[in-house]
């Protein structure tokens, strides 16, 4: 799925609400839990990583969508200028 399909999926779904989506701290807290120094009690459930890495992109495409961004054109645009920028900063397999 392109982020194009992407986001007209999500515009068609939010249109069907009066209030958009606004959520992104479970996925800094799934992190912390597993890697930092906040471990989850034994009453909590294990989360999904790839949930809440999925959360951020619906949340990334809800506020390209509200503000007129093509994230097709953002992102080529974004590997472009990385590799451009990066091609002498690192070194390649």
């Amino acid at each position: 799925m392109s982020f194009r399909d992407a986001q007209q999926a999500v515009d068609r779904w939010i249109g069907q609400y009066k209030e958009g989506y606004e959520e992104v701290g479970e996925l800094a807290r799934e992190i912390n839990h597993r890697f930092g120094a906040k471990p989850k009690k034994a009453s909590e459930a294990e989360g999904s990583l790839a949930l809440e890495l999925a959360d951020i992109v619906f949340v990334v495409i809800c506020l390209a969508n509200s503000q007129g961004i093509d994230l097709d054109e953002a992102f080529a645009a974004m590997m472009q200028k990385v590799r451009t920028r990066d091609d002498r900063r690192w070194t390649k397999k």
